[in-house]
């Protein structure tokens, strides 16, 4: 019996170091109870958004301001418009490391940090040297926004196909929020030209159906908190220890028998 004395205190101190490291610990972004730095909710970017490295961007060119994309429309006459739409297939292009984008007949073009308007214009410039008043067609492919739905590890990438995808839709997209989820604190996370902005958004009452229809940005993190599983996660992080120490007292509990 003295031994059991001696070694359950060393167990019970080592069960509450390592329960105490281990619960909730999958729980990111953590603020204090009364944190009051959020940031104002923007129910639209600020910023407009600016091609980034590692973009995708689709290019569509027509000549003569647009005229043959008004024919595609009307119908026109089919086998020349078989023909026109032959001759511009919508193809995309890498924007490198480095910025710039190698792009069919002109080359390398920096569209890095230029908002589509911006690219649309440059482009609209360099090939007027290769074609009669061309109207250029630039859109991002690869936006997406990343959602953390409330379960903790769980996490969905969802591309951003509309322009102007609301919170709700993108939270749809992923899934919803999960059932461990808090609709009452929802964070997003945007990246602005000064700092990384913190909005926290509450769709636990109808009053937050105002924002539910705030328009998300490319890579913006929506993170649902979780609820916190204390009890849940203690029983399974002891539940080996307190099987070393049953099997520990029936050893010793036989061993003082067998003396």
């Amino acid at each position: 019996m003295t031994i059991i004395k001696v070694i359950t205190p060393i167990i019970l101190v080592l069960t509450v170091l390592m329960t105490g490291c281990g619960v909730n610990s999958n729980l990111m972004f953590k603020t204090p109870k009364d944190f009051a730095g959020y940031d104002s909710i923007p129910m639209s970017p600020a910023y407009e958004y600016r091609i980034s490295p590692d973009d995708r961007v689709e290019l569509k060119i027509y000549t003569n301001n647009g005229s043959k994309l008004i024919d595609f429309s009307s119908g026109g006459n089919t086998n020349e418009t078989a023909i026109a739409r032959s001759s511009n297939i919508s193809l995309d292009y890498l924007v490198r490391k480095d910025g710039f984008a190698e792009l069919p007949v002109i080359g390398d073009v920096l569209l890095s940090g230029k908002t589509i308007q911006e690219a649309q214009e440059t482009l609209k410039t360099l090939y007027s040297s290769q074609y009669v008043d061309p109207f250029v067609q630039v859109r991002v492919i690869n936006k997406r926004v990343i959602v953390f739905s409330g379960n903790g590890a769980e996490a969905a990438v969802v591309p951003l196909v509309n322009q102007n995808t609301t919170l709700m839709e993108a939270l749809a997209l992923a899934g919803g929020i999960a059932e461990r989820g808090r609709s009452k604190h929802i964070k997003i996370m945007r990246q602005t030209p000064q700092k990384r902005e913190v909005y926290l958004v509450d769709l636990s009452t109808l009053d937050g159906l105002y924002y539910a229809d705030m328009i998300v940005q490319a890579n913006d993190y929506i993170y649902v908190e979780p609820v916190k599983q204390i009890s849940r996660e203690v029983v399974q992080e002891i539940a080996p220890i307190i099987t070393v120490i049953s099997s520990a007292a029936v050893i010793i509990t036989v061993i003082t028998t067998l003396k």
